[in-house]
């Protein structure tokens, strides 16, 4: 062990004496058995291996990573979400104390939110209810002629009544898409403000 830790003094100052002759950095790699190899370039069959990059004195100035592993790949991956998601939580917390003062403050914000989905929910619910009588109106009118109208000399519907009724159907089914928007929407708001004062509380210290 001695002849050999020798062998491995020798070789690093014939290559630091090298270097410094040539200018260039020299480079220290430990492979898998840990043989260490010293050289003014770095092989490529130890490419891979972690590189110690040293100066005239033989002393280590920088370090270069070597090949990850698929494992050690991921782990970093995992490892920055968690911190961007912690990073986003310490602005997010930040934002919130800076927001308000109180938990009554947060509840009024909040019932200010729902009272205007409520409210865009009332006037579409109120526009369909009139889209409705609408169309039973033209469904009606409709009913008398053919090919709705069990009649057999009935006329053929005027394609204005057709294209009517159509326009209207389309109309009712765009009406109820925003009130289930509305309602998601209201939902979600009250989702998100029960969790904004549940994290409230967690930083004030009152749970």
């Amino acid at each position: 062990m001695r002849i050999r830790s020798l062998l491995i003094g020798i070789l690093a100052l014939a290559v630091s004496v090298a270097s410094a002759e040539s200018g260039d950095k020299a480079y220290k790699v430990y492979n898998e058995d840990g043989t260490i190899y010293y050289g003014d370039s770095v092989p490529p069959e130890y490419s891979d291996y972690e590189k110690e990059v040293l100066n005239e004195h033989a002393v280590t100035i920088d370090t270069i990573e070597g090949r990850k592993s698929d494992e050690e790949l991921a782990a970093e991956r995992a490892a920055a979400i968690m911190a961007r998601q912690k990073e986003l939580q310490l602005r997010a917390d930040k934002a919130l104390l800076a927001t308000y003062l109180s938990i009554e403050e947060i509840q009024m914000h909040r019932d200010r939110r729902i009272e205007l989905f409520q409210a865009q929910s009332r006037v579409t619910e109120l526009y369909l209810r009139n889209l409705q009588r609408q169309l039973e109106k033209l469904e009606r009118e409709a009913s008398r002629f053919a090919p709705y109208s069990n009649d057999p000399d009935a006329e053929i519907i005027n394609p204005e009544l057709v294209s009517d009724i159509t326009v209207t159907k389309n109309t009712i089914e765009r009406h109820e898409s925003n009130l289930a928007k509305f309602q998601n929407e209201e939902q979600v708001i009250i989702a998100r403000f029960a969790g904004d004062i549940s994290r409230f509380k967690s930083l004030k210290g009152m749970q």
